[in-house]
């Protein structure tokens, strides 16, 4: 496998990026010092149900998001689904920037 600068595989399964953030979060934890108990206070979940997340037997995109926050981790959900800011196409074009959608126009028939 073909592995970036990150340290992690660009043809990674689902469950092996599973594996690896769920390590990831564990490691962090215990780099400071933090017990499961703590984290699921603050995250405002079970205890169990953070445990769950750690052996990797589910969880909604809620939960885990919550427990990011609380590691100060939210930037990791950043990366996921970013958004160009900058259209190249309108950059050649003296219009100003777009403020939303608009509909196909009718053409109208003489």
């Amino acid at each position: 496998m073909q592995k970036t600068a990150s340290n992690t595989s660009i043809n990674q399964t689902p469950q092996e990026m599973e594996a690896i953030l769920r390590e990831r979060q564990k490691r962090l934890c215990i780099n400071r010092n933090w017990e499961q108990k703590l984290v699921a206070e603050r995250a405002g979940i079970s205890l169990r149900t953070l445990r769950n997340i750690e052996s990797g037997n589910g969880s909604s995109l809620n939960t885990l998001i919550s427990v990011l926050l609380v590691l100060g981790r939210e930037n990791w959900l950043e990366t996921i689904a970013l958004v160009a800011t900058i259209d190249p196409l309108m950059m050649t074009k003296e219009a100003p920037p777009r403020q939303r959608a608009s509909k196909p126009r009718n053409k109208k028939i003489p």
